[in-house]
This record gives structure tokens, C-alpha cells and sequence, in this order.
């Protein structure tokens, strides 16, 4: 069932989407080289215990993981692209991570990632963050009120495509509410005017990701992490937003 918030539900919201993005930044600040992943999910961790917060990863098993995934950060490093699962892994200079982070603060989700590099960036790991950042820029301007779901698609996938990337569609967006994967899909390429219609009170994710070389993934062998099918390198951007009567606001923004 894919509901609508009030105004006052997505205050609420709100709330919960700045102690996310709070998150981001202090875990994305304490990715330098040399830092353990463990030690990045500790952080996490602890902020999630200081808040009274509770983690939406810890318990989480879908279909598509081998078992509850047991942390409560998803850290994806080069190829991996999605659903990282924090190892011991030190970071190496020059690493493209993405930070995908989600909780739920007195009973409300908000979702968010972002990709940076540690250390000195390769020009190609740049431009491909620059893509996804853009990707989900421009999904975020055309999630209007009185549009419809595939002008967020079709913004997504026109970025990717221009940069000359291929747009995986196993995975995408999603609302969020009471739990962090609701029943609405937010493909990442569409067709402008079809979809769900985007009425005021809804609220999703935003999530493009993208892959340098390949629009093909597998699953590692710890039944979590995506990786590129070539071994490319990958990134990833998302937001929590929601559309209002002025239009889309962002309730994971980062300061």
C-alpha cells in the first residue's frame, strides 16, 4: 500500500532524514585511507545508540540476501555497487567508496548515499560521481506534483545516458515511510508521463547508481555486496524526498 503523509508526518519526517544525513557526514569524514570498514559501521553505530535511534540494516533479509545482513551501514568500495557489506578492509588510496545509510527515529525512515574518493582521485572516478550526483539532481527537479513517476525515471536515465552510461533497472528507488522499502518502485530510466502519479504527501527515495564500464552486476560471495560484472568501478547517490505543494523537498539533505 503506498500511503501519503501529512504535512505534519513529513516534519516528522524531516527529523529523521537530518539525523541520517548526519550520519553521512561524519561516517563519509572518517573514511580516510587507512580506515578500517569495520571501524566505519562502529561509528555508525554508535551514533545510531547516542540518537536512540534503530537501524533499518541490522535485521534486514529480503529475498535477495543470504541472511539478515548484520550491520547497520552499507560500505561499497571500486566495484562494488550496491549493498556493501562492511568487512575488514583497511582503505587504500585512491578507493571509490559509497556510503549507503538508512534508520528510523521515533518510528519514521529516512534513506541516503553518496560516493566519494579517498585519497587522490582518478579523473574517470570524478566524472562517474559527477554523473550520479547530476542523475539525481535532475530526478529530484522533475518529482512534481501533477507529474508522474516516469518523469523521475526519464530524468535519471537521460543524465546517465548522455554521460554514456547503461542504467541497470534490477534496482532502484523506493518509498519510505514507517519501514525503509515500501511498495513503490523509482526506476532509474523510464518514459516521461507514465508511472505512478506524484500527489503531494508522497515520499520515496531517489537512487541513481552506475557503473563504469558494464550495466551487468553479481553478488558476491558474502550473499550481499552487488559488483560490477567487469570489475568497474561504481557510484552511487540518494535522497529521501518528498513532494509538497512548492514541490520536491529534500529531507536527507546534507549541510
Amino acid at each position: 500500500m503506498i500511503e501519503l503523509r501529512t504535512p505534519a508526518e513529513i516534519e516528522q519526517m524531516a527529523v529523521a532524514g537530518a539525523f541520517v544525513a548526519n550520519v553521512l557526514e561524519q561516517t563519509a569524514a572518517a573514511s580516510v585511507v587507512g580506515t578500517n570498514l569495520l571501524e566505519i559501521d562502529k561509528l555508525a553505530h554508535s551514533l545510531i545508540r547516542a540518537r536512540g535511534a534503530e537501524s533499518c540494516y541490522i535485521d534486514y533479509h529480503p529475498s535477495f540476501g543470504a541472511s539478515p545482513f548484520g550491520k547497520v551501514l552499507c560500505t561499497s568500495v571500486n566495484d562494488a555497487a550496491l549493498h556493501g557489506l562492511p568487512h575488514d578492509y583497511v582503505l587504500r588510496d585512491g578507493d571509490l567508496v559509497s556510503l549507503d545509510f538508512a534508520a528510523s527515529v521515533d518510528g519514521w525512515v529516512c534513506d541516503s548515499a553518496l560516493s566519494f574518493v579517498v585519497g587522490a582521485p582518478r579523473d574517470e572516478d570524478l566524472r562517474l560521481i559527477d554523473t550520479v550526483d547530476r542523475a539525481l539532481a535532475a530526478g529530484i527537479a522533475a518529482a512534481q506534483p501533477g507529474g508522474r513517476m516516469g518523469d523521475v525515471s526519464a530524468a535519471i536515465g537521460a543524465v546517465a545516458r548522455a554521460d554514456g552510461f547503461g542504467v541497470n533497472l534490477d534496482f532502484g528507488g523506493h518509498s519510505v515511510g514507517r519501514t525503509m522499502h515500501g511498495d513503490l518502485h523509482v526506476p532509474n530510466d523510464g518514459r516521461p508521463g507514465r508511472g505512478f502519479p506524484l500527489r503531494e504527501g508522497l515520499v520515496f527515495a531517489i537512487e541513481p547508481w552506475l557503473m563504469l564500464g558494464t550495466d551487468r552486476i553479481y553478488t558476491d560471495k558474502d550473499g550481499w555486496t552487488l559488483r560490477s560484472a567487469d570489475g568497474s568501478r561504481a557510484a552511487h547517490a540518494e535522497h529521501t524526498v518528498a513532494i509538497t505543494a512548492d514541490g520536491p523537498r529534500i529531507l536527507t539533505a546534507r549541510s
